[in-house]
This record gives C-alpha cells, structure tokens and sequence, in this order.
C-alpha cells in the first residue's frame, strides 16, 4: 500500500500559544516553552497530544535556527512563541510520529521555511504548507515503536561514550597531578635547581625589558604559603606568572573585526577571524569578563592558540618570553584545571563581574623542569586524540540514529 503525501494544514490544526512565558503563574499544568524543560501554569490551552513548534529563530541576530521541538500530551500551557500542531482525526495521523517525522526533517522542513533578516519567525501558513508522508496507522505505530527501541540502544552507546569522557578527563588530572609534583618521569638530581633557573629567567626579562623588547611592571608580590595549593618536590620552586610571562589584553572590538584568514579567539569555543593578526606564538587565552554575567562569576573556557592570531577586547592573551623553559600548552592544562581557584574566584564586580589582568600576573605557577612539561604535554596531546575520538563516535552514533529512521521513511512509494 503506497503512502499518502499531504499538507499539514490539510490533517492538522495549528493554534499558536497563548501564555506570556514571564507573566506564567505557577500552577499544575506543564507550561511548554522553547528550553527543554517545561515551567507550569494555572491553567491549561491544550487537552491532546500535539506536537510543539517555535515560532521565532532559536539563536536570533537574523540566524535561522530551531533547538528542539516538543512532544506533548494531557493538559498543558503553552507560551505565545510556539505553536501546537495537533492531528484532526487521530485514526488517520498517530501525533507521535508526526513529531518524529517532523523532528528527523526540522532543517529541511521547518528551519527552511523561516522569514525575516533581524528578527527570523516561522510564520505558520509557511508551517501549514509542510508535506508530510502519511502511512496506514499500523505503520505509523510500529515506526514509533522502532524509533524508541532504537533510541534506547543510541542512549546506551551514547551512555558509554560519554563515561569513556569522563575516564579521559580524569587521566588528564591524574596526569597533572603527577606532572606538578615529581611523579611523572623519575627525578634527576643533576637537575639545575629551579630557584637557580628562577634567578636566570629574572635576568633574562631584565635583560628584555633592557631591550625595550617588553615593559617593565610592578614587582609582584613574594607568594604566600595559603596561596600554594599542592606539595612540589623541595627543589622546585614556586613562582608568579607574572615572572615568566607577558599578559596582554586583545586588540579587537569582536563586533568590529574584518573577516580574513587570521583566526580571532573569542570567548566562545569556535574561532571568528580577522584581516590582521596582533600575537604570534603558544598562548594560554584567559576572558576577562564573565561567561554568564548578571552578577555570577563563571569562565565557561580558557584557551589554547597558537601562530598568528588576533584576539578579541575582553580577552587576555599569556605569552612566555622564555620557550625553551616553559611549554605553553602544559601551562594551558595547569591553569585550566585550577581555573576556578586561580580566576573565577578573583572576579570581581557587582552586574559587570570581570577579572583583572593584575590578578592573572599574580597566579602561582610551579617552576618546574622543562623535560616534564614536555612529557606532560606529549601525554596530553594523545588524551586529546583519544577524546577526538570518542566525541566523533558520538555524532557518528546520533547521525546513524538519524540516518536509519529516514531510511525507513522512505522505504514505501508516494501516491501521486
């Protein structure tokens, strides 16, 4: 039996939301709104199952773009940005395959029908015009049906990918941990001593500053025995950042940068670009504001760059002077996984919460060989093909989940 193709205002009705999501009263109904998670209200709109779409672009800034769409049964609100597109005759279209075919398709389908520059909505006679396969109602069932089984065995392989994650996450601070204090190659005691190896990068950036190479600063201060948070071994030494490290704020208004071919680190994990480049080496990337705002003190991310690159105004960009003594990507992996210690907790500010570039000098760092760090950072670099890895078997699974449920879309001929 072939199956049918339809519009879907032809078998469905489409009633946008009612419920202003800021003025919801808290209630016993499941208010749905754009997140993943419902809120609630006082009263309900809907008694049915439907399926629930946004109306308005998911990113904004005149982006097309849908997050997720919802499934939804029983009594429930529902707020005025999103719409409910319930079957008229449920022994003809099964509501829950609907969402499913609907949520395989939301690019192509739902996404591609968007208007707009600034503000980028889905009207809903452009949602109305959407065509739908329709299959008997046994076979719409039994789609759903496999769907959840294999949903449930994606949930699984997904499951333990995401543990193998967290394994990899936790050699990365074992290693560290190792690293930083003597455990991770055995200790030469023919080793220069680092206080020795502290007086020579001293003269080293006397020297440079000499050279008017980099500027002179303020001496920092001598470290405290409460800011050291771990036991190194006693011929290692600590030191401030300060010392072995220029810190320097970006250049670029993000708003304002012109695309090139230089990449431009931002805060967000994905680089933009720009025309002209303002750094060239190994830096540690440190954001200077927020990752939240609104009074909270987060740093979702430190970075790691290196080449030519241009940075953004609310970022600082930690460079060494010394190469040959400090591997910049061991120093990334220390500062990163005390960032809540050494950053988070020195932001300052009450709405604005930032941090200032004079406290990231002030940042104890263990002088340590030079043979360590690079093992360290030889480590590190296979922990970071093996998470590439296991992050590539996770889309490769959610896109085999896809790939097979559409195949099994497409298994029967048209009518038409």
């Amino acid at each position: 039996m072939s199956w049918r193709k339809v519009k879907l205002g032809e078998v469905c009705t489409i009633e946008k939301g009612a419920i202003g999501i800021q003025k919801a009263i808290p209630g016993e109904y499941p208010l749905v709104v754009t997140g993943e998670d419902r809120k609630s209200h006082n009263e309900y709109q809907f008694d049915c199952a439907a399926v629930i779409i946004p109306l308005v672009s998911g990113t904004g800034h005149g982006h097309a773009s849908i997050k997720r769409i919802h499934f939804q049964t029983g009594k429930f609100a529902l707020g005025n940005i999103l719409c409910a597109v319930v079957p008229k005759d449920e022994t003809e279209l099964n509501a829950e395959y609907l969402y499913r075919f609907l949520d395989l398709n939301k690019e192509n389908e739902l996404v591609a029908r968007m208007k707009g520059m600034a503000n980028v909505t889905l009207p809903i006679k452009e949602l109305a015009q959407v065509e739908i396969p329709i299959p008997s109602l046994e076979q719409q069932k039994e789609f759903v049906n496999n769907y959840k089984l294999l949903e449930a065995q994606s949930n699984t392989l997904s499951t333990e990918l995401t543990h193998q994650l967290t394994l990899v996450k936790k050699l990365r601070q074992q290693l560290l941990q190792d690293a930083v204090q003597g455990k991770l190659v055995p200790q030469d005691a023919s080793d220069e001593p680092a206080s020795a190896l502290l007086q020579k990068i001293k003269a080293e950036k006397a020297k440079l500053i000499a050279e008017k190479k980099i500027k002179k600063e303020k001496e920092l201060p001598a470290i405290k025995p409460e800011e050291i948070p771990f036991e190194i071994p006693q011929n290692w030494v600590w030191c401030r950042l300060g010392e072995v490290c220029t810190i320097e704020k970006g250049l670029i208004g993000i708003q304002k940068a012109i695309d090139g071919k230089f990449p431009l680190v931002v805060t967000g994990e994905k680089r933009s670009s720009h025309n002209e480049y303002h750094f060239e080496g190994n830096a540690v990337i440190i954001p200077l504001v927020s990752s939240t705002g609104h009074g909270h003190a987060s740093l979702k991310r430190i970075h790691y760059q290196e080449g030519k690159f241009a940075l953004g105004n609310i970022l600082a960009c930690v460079m060494t002077f010394i190469p040959e003594k400090i591997n910049m990507f061991f120093l990334f992996n220390y500062l990163d996984c005390y960032k809540e210690l050494f950053f988070i907790e020195k932001m300052k500010g009450a709405a604005n919460i930032s941090l200032k570039i004079s406290s990231i000098k002030e940042t104890p760092i263990p002088l340590i060989p030079i043979i360590i760090q690079n093992k360290y950072a030889e480590l590190m670099q296979y922990c970071h093909e093996l998470e590439a890895s296991i992050k590539a078997s996770q889309v490769q699974n959610e896109q085999l989940l896809q790939q097979v449920l559409k195949e099994a879309l497409q298994q029967q001929p048209i009518e038409g």
